[in-house]
């Protein structure tokens, strides 16, 4: 057991759909069957606690998101917090209930939506337990060492299975008039959403990490009968939906419906306490040890069933001590607890040492399964960030000569800065920059990957010179004077590598990424044409990162790895002296010149876009050769 990895839950992201729901609201959503108010709704809601949750269908009872699109979004919140790029993810194990479509898996669904590079999956399709199902298969890939970083992930969309059109043409409910009480039950349990995990093998550096101690899942399907389940109607002779002469009949039949078996959902009760006792029997849980629970039950109803056997048994958990959000999130099934961890992880409750035991039933057809955690201190403090996500965007000053032409031009380059910079946000290593995850070796490697750019800016410009004719003279030397510029850049960018701990040797080994490919060959097919004057828009987008972000992003550097001056002044010169102004000013002298006309105008902004997403290509292909 001593060769096997620690593994750390660094990161948690959630995903809820729309606005939270109240529980006058939720028929708007789910729809009055047969147009007449459930009786039965105020009765349910009473019993389970859910005060509000969320839907993924609108008033309309139409569905606005997928299950597989829930679960992606709720895996870029959680890589977004930490840092993490998606391209470092080597294994997804994805949980439903029920995805979108029974073929392909769960898990091939999510990769794709998440835009996840290739990498080993796994789909755990069950009830609630599955997202436990998920994170032990994660777990275990981290302890062998079969993935680096691996992601678990849970997603629910229960609301379209229970919109009223869907019942209103069944023979049952026509003829009863109201829904089979196994079903309407759950109309007022579930709700949607996802919830994601990010598993390392070291702790986060900034922020609390859950160290995973050990998963116990323990199925009871050989005890008793299907309990919570869909597609089939017990009693009828038929296994399954799909034996049906055709889907319409088992539709009519109700047997695609969800149903809970009210007569036997209460044994998830004992058979979850039992399995405690055993664990606490087997010296891997010491009830006084304890410092938070996160027990997802479905409903209010049942807590006081468990708080009593666990007192006959000797092992009262103070109330204190459960952490439960069912009453504002709803039962989100195999997703809960993962939105119990990202809440109660980013809560400010937590104190390093403390221990946590999840625990998740399934009434599907019986399991129980509890995760034991140690919340784990950062392992170094968290710096004061004097950049954040939420700053405003601010695109470079251009000065005009109050032109018309100018005028749309410089409307036109705020619009493109705008795009350029929201999309440079959603980069990794500018997402380390600003949540303060970046660390040395992230730094070194934008540094040794820009060289490659820089020293071909000075020669593209100079290129760009020697192809402007001689009516263009003053903007010819201005080209020339701002290649030498160029050129004295990437000799501060190479000492500042230096100065980090690298080697002349690493930088001369350095090679363009295939996004530093992309726009250096870009830049050089402009400069090859004649007058190439459309090339100030690439000038704007690169000049402007200069004059707006490098010196914000070279101080935010500084901060968080505590850096001396001469290993970011590559970043932090554009602020610090005038050379970022001569540049720009070059930049305006040229837009204010009797050369811009309309067409050689329209040809900048395209330039400018082009430049634009080739350069946040070559800061999203750090390493990649």
């Amino acid at each position: 057991m001593s060769s096997l990895n620690p593994v750390y839950i660094t990161a948690a992201g959630a995903y809820l759909p729309g606005a939270p729901v109240s529980n006058d609201e939720v028929e708007e959503y789910l729809g009055y069957l047969f147009g007449k108010p459930s009786r039965t709704k105020q009765n349910m809601l009473r019993q389970n606690g859910i005060t509000s949750r969320y839907y993924a269908i609108d008033k309309n009872q139409q569905t606005t998101h997928t299950v597989s699109g829930m679960t992606a979004a709720a895996i870029q919140s959680c890589l977004q917090k930490a840092g993490v790029a998606k391209k470092e993810i080597g294994f997804l194990s994805a949980a439903t209930t029920q995805g979108d479509l029974p073929v392909p898996g769960f898990a091939s669904m999510v990769h794709a939506d998440a835009q996840l590079e290739q990498c080993e999956i796994a789909s755990h399709q069950s009830v609630c337990a599955a997202g436990m199902m998920a994170i032990k298969n994660a777990w275990l890939h981290m302890r062998t060492g079969e993935a680096d970083k691996a992601v678990a992930c849970a997603g629910e969309l229960p609301s379209r299975m229970f919109k009223a059109q869907r019942f209103e043409q069944q023979t049952m409910v026509k003829e009863k008039n109201q829904l089979d009480l196994e079903t309407d039950f759950l109309r007022w349990m579930l709700s949607d959403g996802a919830g994601a995990l990010l598993l390392e093998n070291q702790p986060a550096r900034h922020q609390f990490s859950l160290q995973i101690d050990w998963i116990d899942l323990r199925s009871h399907a050989h005890l008793y009968d299907v309990c919570m389940y869909a597609g089939k109607n017990k009693n009828n002779g038929k296994a399954s939906w799909i034996d049906y002469s055709s889907f319409s009949e088992a539709d009519n039949d109700a047997a695609i419906n969800l149903k809970q078996d009210l007569k036997i959902v209460h044994n998830i009760v004992h058979l979850g306490v039992q399995h405690f006792f055993n664990l606490i029997d087997e010296g891997r849980v010491d009830p006084n040890q304890l410092d938070w629970l996160l027990c997802h039950y479905s409903s209010e109803y049942f807590r006081p069933q468990i708080v009593d056997l666990l007192q006959k048994g000797g092992c009262a958990i103070p109330p204190e001590k459960w952490f439960t959000n069912l009453h504002t999130r709803g039962n989100v099934g195999a997703a809960s607890i993962f939105l119990m961890l990202e809440e109660l992880l980013y809560s400010g409750k937590l104190q390093a040492g403390q221990k946590l035991l999840c625990m998740v039933p399934e009434s599907g057809r019986f399991i129980t399964s509890f995760m034991q955690l140690t919340v784990v201190a950062p392992t170094s403090a968290a710096p004061a960030l004097s950049i954040h996500t939420n700053d405003a965007i601010e695109a470079p000053v251009i000065r005009t000569s109050g032109m018309p032409v100018q005028e749309w031009l410089v409307r036109q380059l705020t619009s493109v800065w705008v795009d350029f910079e929201s999309s440079l946000r959603q980069v990794p290593v500018v997402q380390k920059i600003y949540n303060g995850s970046l660390s040395m070796e992230d730094y070194k490697l934008l540094l040794v990957n820009l060289r490659q750019q820089v020293i071909d800016g000075s020669q593209w410009i100079a290129r760009a010179a020697s192809n402007i004719t001689i009516e263009y003279f003053d903007i010819r030397s201005a080209f020339i004077t701002h290649s030498r510029d160029e050129h004295r850049d990437y000799q501060i960018l190479e000492k500042n590598y230096l100065a980090c701990g690298g080697t002349y040797e690493e930088l001369r080994q350095g090679e363009k990424n295939i996004g530093s490919e992309a726009l250096s060959a870009f830049m050089f097919h402009k400069a090859s044409q004649p007058n190439p004057f459309d090339l100030l828009g690439g000038m704007f987008i690169i000049e402007g990162l200069g004059n707006r972000l490098a010196g914000k992003w070279g101080r935010a550097i500084q901060e968080q790895l505590q850096l001396q001056d001469d290993q970011v002044s590559f970043f932090i010169y554009h602020e610090t002296s005038d050379a970022n102004d001569n540049h720009f000013e070059r930049f305006e002298k040229a837009i204010q010149s009797d050369l811009l006309q309309e067409a050689i105008a329209a040809r900048i902004v395209k330039t400018a876009k082009i430049t634009a997403r080739l350069y946040a290509m070559q800061l999203q292909e750090l390493g990649n050769y």
